[in-house]
């Protein structure tokens, strides 16, 4: 055994010195011995099924077995391509799904309803036509608790606005990515709550799949078109792949195809965002008596409640401090002031109706009142004095135009 392995050592070095030297030929050796023995294992393997039955018979069973596995293969690439965007996404499912349902948020206001997702701490970004006409939204969380904004900015053309809250949300924040990468086909998921307040429930994520990308030279941003069905109260939500990375926003749907703002062009553009398109409270309590209850009542819609408190007489405030009376309106989500007129033949008395909503148990309520104020003036401002204030059950629709 040693004789045998002493043997092919010597011939090795033989070889290897017959390769090297001289070693000017070296390069002209290499490639002849490497196409020599190329086609001479190329040869073998060519005739080895012709050799005999047994060996042909041995080449088609193993040809049938490797075109099994090839085919095999192609299918379960495909299958991971339609049903996961590639290989690199096939494990996310679950951890995109799980986000979404715990950070999506709702966008309430008096006129419009839709989804919000974070972008930053303490930031919500959302479609502008969300909160257009509207200067305080509320941002409802999936555990029931809602905020106002301290400041909301905005593009209508672009229809993004972005709104500030006071607090910070670490664990919820999505980043914006610098660029997208999509695959044709590839499965996204869109998160949102359909039909706003009026269905109750979590956060509803929808499937689909990405088709191609939209821009026009006229628009600011561009549009991710897929097959999802969007509808109403699903506008700001978030558009994700499959591992939960943003792609885009949702804007607009129609019946089977739907269009996203891609999350690239939102991050671009949110240093352009403004608040001149922005609804502002504009509210003069020393104009009038009827000026006066109508700012009331627009403070406890923007929840600002030091302003609503400040608006409360002398009088008034004998009977009441601070923290009880906000504790009266803890469950408000907006405030509707139809009218404020003067009572009858009164200076200072304000026949007044409105309408709030209340979230109550992840459930919007809505009531309506009517009643009057007796204001006082105090230091140039009309204040709240007294109120008879009653709930009316279901009015028809005169009573919102007499």
């Amino acid at each position: 055994m040693k004789r045998k392995i002493k043997e092919l050592f010597n011939k090795f070095k033989a070889y290897i010195r017959k390769l090297l030297f001289p070693l000017y030929l070296f390069p002209i050796k290499l490639l002849t011995y490497s196409t020599y023995y190329f086609l001479k294992l190329l040869w073998k393997i060519i005739s080895w099924p012709f050799r005999k039955w047994s060996n042909f018979g041995k080449t088609i069973l193993w040809s049938c077995i490797l075109t099994y596995f090839l085919f095999s293969l192609l299918v379960i690439i495909d299958y991971i391509d339609r049903e996961y965007g590639n290989i690199n996404k096939i494990f996310c499912g679950p951890i995109a799904k799980t986000k979404l349902t715990r950070s999506v948020v709702r966008i309430i206001g008096g006129y419009g309803e839709g989804s919000g997702f974070f972008i930053s701490p303490n930031e919500v970004v959302t479609n502008f036509h969300v909160i257009a006409d509207e200067p305080s939204p509320k941002v409802v969380f999936p555990d029931g608790h809602f905020e106002t904004p301290l400041k909301i900015v905005g593009d209508m053309k672009m229809d993004i606005a972005v709104l500030t809250l006071d607090n910070l949300y670490p664990d919820f924040v999505y980043e914006l990515p610098e660029s997208l990468n999509l695959m044709s086909n590839e499965p996204l998921f869109s998160a949102g709550y359909p039909l706003g307040s009026e269905i109750t429930g979590d956060v509803t994520i929808v499937r689909g799949n990405f088709i191609d990308y939209r821009k026009s030279r006229k628009d600011v941003v561009g549009y991710l078109q897929t097959n999802i069905s969007l509808v109403k109260g699903m506008s700001g939500g978030p558009l994700v792949d499959q591992c939960g990375a943003v792609v885009g926003v949702n804007t607009q749907g129609l019946a089977g195809m739907s269009f996203f703002i891609t999350a690239s062009d939102v991050r671009d553009n949110l240093v352009n965002l403004t608040d001149q398109e922005i609804e502002k409270i504009d509210v003069d309590p020393s104009k009038s008596p009827e000026e006066a209850v109508y700012a009331f009542y627009t403070y406890l819609k923007a929840r600002q409640m030091e302003k609503g408190y400040n608006l409360l007489s002398t009088k008034y405030l004998e009977k009441t401090n601070f923290t009880e009376w906000t504790n009266r309106f803890t469950d408000i989500l907006d405030v509707d002031v139809i009218s404020t007129e003067k009572y009858e033949n009164t200076d200072d008395t304000i026949f007044v109706k409105f309408g709030t909503t209340n979230w109550v148990d992840g459930e919007a309520e809505y009531h309506y009142y009517e009643g009057t104020w007796e204001t006082v003036n105090e230091e140039g401002t009309y204040k709240m004095n007294k109120s008879k204030i009653i709930e009316v059950d279901d009015p028809d629709y005169k009573w919102f135009y007499e």
